[in-house]
């Protein structure tokens, strides 16, 4: 059985926002008891993680390690067509990720106490972005 859907995240800007309710009612809706469900987002400059869903900390951490990784306005940088931040959060989506596989069972997602899956938008300003899950299985 397979079974897709689509999110609409709308971003502040730079930042997390934890998606698993949304998922996880993806999932519910789906009807599959074990299985799988691929999540991608259709975005070059945010990314997908599993994290720290308990320590809002961990997730600024996180933020601390990729603007050191992909500071905004490295000198550096050729693409820059939509401001200093341009390049920065592409090489940041690269670094983190656009899918996931998360696996499904009894009929939701098999993840850990202390983990959340969370949208992480690298752009400075406000963003739409768009969210597929695929739920594969029995």
């Amino acid at each position: 059985m397979a079974h897709q859907t689509q999110l609409v995240v709308d971003m502040p800007g730079r930042g997390t926002r934890d998606i698993t309710a949304e998922v996880a009612q993806a999932v519910a809706r789906a009807g599959v008891r074990t299985g799988l469900a691929h999540v991608f987002v259709q975005h070059t400059s945010c990314a997908l993680v599993v994290t720290e869903n308990a320590d809002p900390d961990v997730r600024r951490d996180l933020e601390t390690l990729l603007a050191r990784a992909a500071p905004d306005g490295d000198p550096a940088w050729r693409h820059d067509t939509e401001g200093p931040d341009d390049m920065a959060a592409h090489a940041r989506s690269v670094l983190t990720g656009c899918f996931l596989t998360l696996p499904v069972g009894g009929g939701r997602l098999q993840l850990g106490t202390w983990q959340g899956l969370f949208l992480w938008e690298h752009r400075t300003g406000p963003q739409r972005r768009h969210v597929v899950v695929t739920v594969l299985g029995d």
